[in-house]
């Protein structure tokens, strides 16, 4: 199946921005350039990275990175709904519920993340960066 819409969870953009085998990730954000794709993540991503890499970065750093996380990412907003949806899912995870309702509501062929099992009751495909760049 092509995916012409991605949702790149947290662990995979941590994973470019701390160095924590970002390898595929960077391949990933080339490839979905280069193929004219569209890579979207949420406001909650974008918050969660910015806490994290400010405690291990410093917040100068952690600015500067999401500020250049936004010239190649879509931000997609995260409404009550999606929060309403995921407090009455399945997921253990209340974050990767709400991740997941904001990829469904805005239509994401694909979750891209490095923990599958964290998305055990999506509907929407979910792939590590790896297994994505093989469907290409």
């Amino acid at each position: 199946m092509a995916y012409s819409h991605l949702f790149a969870d947290s662990d995979i953009l941590l994973d470019l921005l701390l160095d924590r085998n970002p390898l595929y990730t960077q391949i990933l954000l080339y490839e979905t350039e280069k193929r004219g794709l569209k890579l979207s993540t949420s406001t909650l991503v974008i918050a969660n990275i910015y806490y994290i890499l400010s405690k291990v970065t410093g917040a100068a750093n952690a600015k500067a990175q999401i500020g250049k996380l936004l010239n190649i990412l879509n931000i997609l907003p995260v409404e009550s709904e999606a929060i309403t949806l995921a407090l009455q899912s399945n997921f253990k995870d209340f974050e990767d519920g709400v991740q997941y309702f904001v990829a469904k509501k805005y239509l994401c062929h694909v979750i891209i993340t490095r923990n599958i099992k964290d998305y055990k009751y999506s509907e929407i495909p979910v792939l590590t960066a790896q297994d994505f760049l093989k469907t290409l």
